[in-house]
């Protein structure tokens, strides 16, 4: 989604689909809430015929980038491993991304996000002491560890083979990069800056100015006054300025009491009346919105952080570039819906696409 939205034409080869899951809603339908193949064209094909892999091998000969997010082996039994690909285009970049990885003993598990980011350790410290470990479902591991890092990868590979001509393989683990994003606390941890007790850090919840609280209506909103000066800020603004069980910021054996008064201090008023009073101040505040609240915030409207195609709300493209604007494409596109266009268009003619149709490759 990401290379579309920065211009890339990228084709999805899904399998050929049935009947609608849904009763009540058409294939059509269905299609335009699955956001991340919002500008991709799709072409649908069993890659279990005989022909599918020679005809894919005729699209790749002319791409830059494949992806594929197959069990470790599959893609070789289907004659499409990167033997295959790079010998009919040397200049590809191969990316492959798994939970696990392309080897290692583990390699062949079935898993999914919760198990990558277990491994890696990014897990342990979502959430409170008297809870289990907790992480938002699928941004650690399945985006952020996974996706994004595959996306730098093709990138950077991408660099590489137009400097050098020549294409490799990506081998994006899940669990390696949600490894990655725990480097910051891994330096600390190794300084004794950062122990191995959730809610009991920096940056965890441990602190009371870097936590979420609730608010008299239920609500929540989050305060990270690192900084003493955002911390000063933080109790000026809350009218506890002058309280001295606030100080110092950094005592750990205090937290809990300063927590104390925090909590109590939050559930005072309603969430609207602390953003009233604290964001747009230095106090290092926000409230702590749902999927359907965050498009409606005025800091998110202004600067257009989701958008509406056909219907439904989405993120807009990310980052933004000065002078290659990123765009949608255009929505999500039904099962197999430019199957003719594209294979016409890499050169098969009217009598091969009927062939491969007679042969129910597609």
């Amino acid at each position: 989604m990401m290379l579309a939205d920065m211009g890339a034409e990228v084709i999805l080869i899904e399998r050929k689909s049935g009947d609608s899951p849904s009763p009540a809603l058409s294939a059509g339908e269905l299609s335009k809430y699955a956001i991340v193949h919002r500008g991709k064209q799709s072409l649908a094909m069993d890659l279990k015929k005989s022909a599918a892999a020679a005809t894919l091998l005729r699209l790749i000969a002319d791409a830059d980038v494949l992806i594929e997010g197959f069990r470790p082996g599959v893609m070789e039994k289907l004659g499409l491993g990167p033997d295959e690909c790079l010998t009919a285009n040397p200049r590809l970049v191969y990316g492959r991304i798994t939970g696990w990885g392309q080897d290692g003993p583990l390699s062949q598990c079935a898993g999914h996000d919760i198990n990558y980011i277990a491994l890696a350790g990014a897990l342990y410290h979502g959430g409170h002491q008297a809870a289990p470990p907790a992480a938002p479902p699928t941004l650690v591991g399945d985006v952020g560890g996974g996706a994004m890092l595959l996306t730098v990868g093709l990138l950077g590979a991408l660099l590489a083979a137009g400097k050098s001509g020549e294409g490799q393989v990506v081998d994006a683990a899940i669990s390696d990069g949600a490894a990655l994003m725990t480097t910051l606390l891994c330096g600390l941890h190794q300084q004794g800056l950062w122990v191995d007790r959730r809610q009991s850090n920096l940056l965890d919840g441990g602190s009371h100015w870097y936590d979420c609280y609730e608010c008299a209506d239920g609500t929540y909103v989050s305060v990270g006054a690192l900084e003493p000066r955002f911390y000063r800020e933080l109790l000026q603004k809350c009218g506890l300025g002058d309280n001295p069980e606030l100080d110092p910021q950094f005592e750990q054996a205090k937290w809990p009491a300063q927590k104390k008064i925090f909590s109590e201090l939050f559930r005072s008023r309603n969430r609207d009346e602390w953003c009233d009073l604290l964001e747009g101040t230095d106090a290092c505040f926000a409230p702590v919105l749902s999927l359907g609240e965050a498009p409606r915030h005025r800091h998110n409207r202004a600067r257009k952080t989701f958008v509406d195609i056909d219907d439904v709300t989405q993120p807009a493209p990310a980052p933004r570039f000065s002078r290659t604007p990123a765009e949608i494409a255009g929505k999500p596109p039904t099962n197999g819906e430019h199957t003719l266009s594209i294979l016409s268009g890499a050169g098969f003619s009217q009598h091969e696409i009927a062939a491969l149709r007679t042969q129910e490759v597609i």
